[in-house]
């Protein structure tokens, strides 16, 4: 394994726009994920790992999985601490980051008995990255975003995701008032609002269904509730007023498949 030991470097100038650049990621076709799970996640979903970088501590702790890395990535380096701590995007790092070809794996909408998500202009890395993983578990078939979401490809998302971003299949939309009334022709969609919606354990979801979700802070738009077949809501016993977006999302998701 080659040594990299001048923050000057190509490769560690390349990853570091990777990591804070969205532009940069989206024109390069790669992302960036830290961490022994993510990346080891990332071999178990076939990603292409393009370049994979570690310190000589994490060789000492995760020999294993590093030789397993070090053998699946095209381009292999160790790195000093010192440049690992300037590409690091977590509190705790653990010595270990992989550059990854951007995924090619969009959901299909022929499926009988389908489910998916549309998030609405999410803005919160963390939401993001939680309603992936409630999707992941909960077996939907596909996550939906509109092109004012946060870039699902950021290292914020891929962490908080647990390595679903690899699992889940995405794409974004251009407009999605339109893309909701072209699945209404062969499913129903349901808008996710704080009141006034029909309670979500009166309804049944045995057939192709999207379920929509806003903004953190102002919900779903009029026009993309107006264009759903149903406007769902939660009900709720105590003072608070709303839940947080991913919350509310998982507790739907959940009522949908059951």
């Amino acid at each position: 394994m080659l040594s990299i030991t001048s923050k000057e470097n190509s490769t560690v100038k390349h990853i570091s726009k990777l990591i804070s650049k969205a532009k940069y990621r989206k024109d390069q076709g790669f992302f960036v994920v830290e961490g022994i799970r993510l990346c080891t996640d990332a071999i178990r979903s076939n990603a292409e790992i393009e370049t994979f970088i570690c310190t000589e501590s994490a060789m000492e702790k995760y020999s294993e999985a590093i030789a397993e890395l070090e053998a699946y990535a095209k381009h292999s380096y160790t790195v000093t601490s010192n440049i690992f701590s300037m590409l690091s995007d977590t509190k705790t790092p653990q010595g270990v980051i992989c550059v990854v070809k951007a995924l090619d794996n969009k959901p299909q909408f022929d499926k009988i008995n389908s489910k998916y998500v549309l998030l609405q202009n999410m803005q919160d890395p963390s939401n993001l990255g939680a309603v992936l993983r409630s999707a992941d578990a909960l077996g939907f078939c596909g996550v939906i975003l509109t092109k004012d979401c946060c870039d699902i490809l950021s290292p914020k998302v891929c962490r908080a995701s647990m390595g679903a971003v690899f699992r889940v299949p995405f794409m974004v939309c251009e407009d999605e008032c339109e893309f909701v009334s072209k699945f209404n022709k062969n499913g129903k969609s349901y808008a996710a609002v704080v009141r006034n919606g029909i309670n979500i354990t009166e309804l049944e979801y045995n057939e192709a269904s999207l379920l929509c979700i806003g903004n953190e802070g102002n919900g779903l738009t009029d026009d993309l509730v107006s264009a759903c077949t149903y406007a769902v809501t939660i009900p709720m016993k105590g003072n608070a007023e709303s839940l947080n977006a991913a919350a509310a999302a998982g507790i739907i998701m959940w009522e949908m498949i059951r």
